[in-house]
């Protein structure tokens, strides 16, 4: 969904404008890729370079799933991989024309699907248009490009684990071990943080479970108010922990789980999700989990019109409704 980082970082930014994200992903200092629990996101390109050799195994280990198994059953994945680096290289391709042309050299699979695969084997990016401005849902013809070619600098040669693990907890701390595994999709990284605890401070949650922080992070005031802020689906706000009572209650979380696959923005009041909300058409609709009190609505309304105005600027006549 191309606009949802948009959305992501107007609730963060002061004064951010469309064009501010565009620029960067058409300069190519930011890239769209699979990464991140096999999923795709946004990230500046240098930090593609190391976070994708770090997050690779475990975004392998996808191809294990039924999903894929059955249609690369039998394959040498290295040979899969050298040819679609061969068919790509120079060139950018959509997903359906790469799995055309590899079905032409590994006949009998299913073209899309094979190509699907390759973005768990190979470093891939999509390239603008696909990743700017101008679409709430998914868009057809992906393409495809390397991402070493597209960068015009190759990868790092060793995983870095120990970066990722610190800019998480530069965004996400205080968090545990299994938070940040379960943010990144990788597994046993309890022995990288151990080689890290020098360089952190730890606290202790209601449960009396460890968090782990930078030393020189800000603490958030308990009784401090959060503004009101619009989410879009898939913000790492909301999946960036395993503990996700942190953010939505496990009543709510339950509530939005049947339609979660699709992506479901959400609405956060005091620091919490309290509702979800969906545009159409310049209209937006707003979906409460529990009655809000006049001053929440009040607030609600508020950033509603702030978010139309961004999300919908040439609508002569935004509107929005509230449940």
């Amino acid at each position: 969904m191309p606009n949802g980082p948009y959305v992501g970082l107007w609730a963060r930014l002061e004064n951010f404008r469309h064009d501010d994200l565009t620029a960067l992903l058409e300069s190519r200092d930011v890239v769209h890729a699979t990464m991140l629990r096999c999923t795709q996101h946004l990230a500046s390109g240098e930090d593609f370079r190391w976070l994708w050799p770090t997050v690779a195994p475990a975004v392998r280990k996808a191809l294990t799933d039924a999903y894929y198994a059955t249609q690369i059953e039998g394959m040498d994945l290295d040979e899969l991989a050298r040819v679609s680096r061969q068919l790509l290289t120079g060139k950018t391709l959509t997903r359906r024309d790469l799995g055309q042309l590899l079905t032409d050299r590994f006949p009998g699979r299913a073209p899309g699907r094979l190509a699907e695969a390759i973005e768990l084997l190979e470093a891939l990016v999509h390239p603008p248009p696909h990743s700017t401005w101008g679409r709430w849902g998914h868009r057809r013809g992906t393409p495809v490009t390397l991402a070493d070619e597209w960068l015009g600098r190759p990868l790092t040669d060793a995983p870095q684990p120990e970066a990722m693990v610190l800019r998480y907890l530069a965004a996400f701390g205080p968090a545990s071990v299994m938070d940040i595994q379960a943010w990144s999709g990788s597994t046993r990284l309890r022995k990288v943080v151990e080689g890290l605890r020098p360089k952190l401070r730890a606290f202790r949650d209601e449960q009396g479970g460890e968090l782990l922080d930078l030393p020189d992070a800000p603490l958030g005031e308990p009784d401090r108010p959060a503004p009101v802020r619009f989410l879009p689906a898939f913000d790492n706000a909301v999946l960036g922990y395993r503990d996700r009572t942190r953010v939505i209650s496990e009543e709510n979380r339950r509530r939005i789980a049947p339609r979660a696959s699709g992506g479901v923005p959400l609405f956060l009041v005091d620091g919490f999700a309290e509702g979800s909300w969906t545009l159409t058409n310049g209209h937006l609709h707003i979906a409460p989990f529990r009655p809000l009190s006049g001053s929440e609505k009040a607030a609600v309304r508020d950033e509603a019109a702030r978010l139309l105005a961004f999300v919908a600027p040439d609508n002569t006549e935004p509107s929005f409704t509230l449940e």
